[in-house]
């Protein structure tokens, strides 16, 4: 049973939304980040990432350096920027990227239920990146950039966003530079809040999509708060963590390709006939997007070739079946010797969000070899979390990413 609740949430005025709104914080490098933050001062990218506010070479994990998040966002409340939600309310989150729409549900979703696998994981964390952010929402006392979550689609719930979107007016209706239109509707009717929670009671899994590391760093704030708290209940605030949860009937993963710098000692050749013992090659006169699962396209030598895998590594397990799995157990380990693809400097990941040019651009400049990858399917994500497993890095690459400053839950 999921316990999804409405929230009073701190939201930006009207006016001013396309301003603050700001794509996740870990989007940016820290160059990045200083640029898009001098270009629009308001721009909720500057709490995200305070070390934007200070030098160049200052340590951005200082203490007065979440402490500045700290005190930007509470002088943005307090100067009108943001205002309060008079009651508990749902919203709607619709996004519009090339013509597809996808649309979820703002609220707050249960600690307890993370921890009691009812929503559900697919990839580990890595501690500094958790550090980091413990340290900001704690600093902050809010949570500021949404979990993105996932679940079955569910006819309660599809009834009553059909039924806002067609009779009431959005709240903010934006396109942000990037070229995604976002609105927003609050569900303040106490009947519809009402079906959406108890719709979500009647689910036994919810999944994690992306933002692990929000999660789990929201989570453990709420774990150090109870252990100070002498009311901890349960109940408060800090017991509950901002999500978005999406249908899986709107959902798009994107592919999520490899670059790599070496051929671990091979010529071009000896690789390519390694490579045909599992696969079926075909070279290709233009660049290779895969339309079929066990389906890779390949640049080598500033050529595009077409790999079907055969029979033999195909596999029906949730894991070593996913396209990513199968490179990974017989090309990137046997072959190219990179068994650790977190960690290792000779392999680097490209969000298929730039294309496959960025795989050409790559192959000219710093790397010698790429592989384009069919995207990882909603339904493997949810085999994978369902058997309580893991997904090898970067299998999944999600657009569009959920904005940050649109809503704040304070704890």
């Amino acid at each position: 049973m999921a316990d999804i609740r409405a929230f009073a949430a701190y939201r930006p005025r009207e006016d001013i939304v396309d301003k603050v709104a700001a794509l996740p914080y870990d989007v940016y490098n820290r160059e990045e980040a200083r640029a898009e933050v001098s270009r629009e001062p308001l721009s909720f990218l500057a709490i995200d990432r305070p070390e934007t506010q200070f030098p160049e070479d200052y340590d951005m994990y200082a203490e007065e350096v979440y402490q500045k998040a700290h005190d930007m966002l509470w002088d943005k409340i307090k100067n009108g920027v943001f205002v309060h939600e008079d009651k508990p309310c749902y919203y709607l989150y619709e996004q519009t990227m090339n013509g597809r729409v996808q649309t979820g549900i703002v609220a707050c979703s249960s600690v307890d239920d993370y921890d009691n696998n009812i929503i559900k994981k697919h990839e580990n964390t890595l501690a500094k990146k958790e550090a980091d952010r413990i340290h900001h929402v704690d600093s902050c006392d809010a949570q500021t950039g949404p979990i993105f979550l996932c679940y079955r689609e569910n006819e309660s719930i599809r009834k009553v966003m059909n039924r806002v979107k067609a009779e009431d007016k959005p709240v903010y209706d934006f396109v942000t530079k990037e070229g995604i239109k976002s609105r927003i509707f609050i569900i303040d009717n106490d009947d519809e809040i009402e079906i959406i929670s108890e719709a979500f009671k009647k689910m036994d899994a919810i999944y994690i999509a992306d933002g692990h590391h929000r999660c789990a760093s929201a989570v453990k704030v709420a774990k150090k708060r109870r252990e100070a708290d002498p009311d901890a209940n349960g109940n408060k605030d800090y017991d509950f963590f901002l999500s978005v949860l999406f249908p899986d009937s709107e959902l798009m993963i994107m592919d999520y390709n490899r670059v790599i710098k070496d051929l671990n000692g091979m010529s071009a050749e000896e690789f390519k006939n390694k490579l045909a013992d599992i696969f079926d090659i075909k070279e290709e006169s233009s660049a290779v997007k895969p339309s079929m699962k066990y389906e890779i396209g390949m640049l080598l030598e500033g050529k595009w070739y077409r790999m079907n895998a055969h029979d033999n590594i195909k596999s029906s397990d949730s894991v070593d079946g996913l396209d990513v799995s199968i490179l990974q157990n017989n090309v990137l380990t046997p072959l190219l010797n990179i068994s650790d693809p977190k960690n290792d400097p000779r392999i680097d990941f490209v969000g298929g969000i730039r294309g496959l040019e960025e795989l050409e651009k790559r192959c000219s400049t710093d790397c010698v070899l790429a592989f384009a990858m069919y995207p990882t399917d909603i339904h493997e994500l949810f085999a994978v979390a369902d058997a309580g497993r893991l997904m090898p890095p970067k299998s999944t690459w999600f657009e569009p990413k959920l904005l940050s400053g649109l809503f704040i839950h304070t704890i």
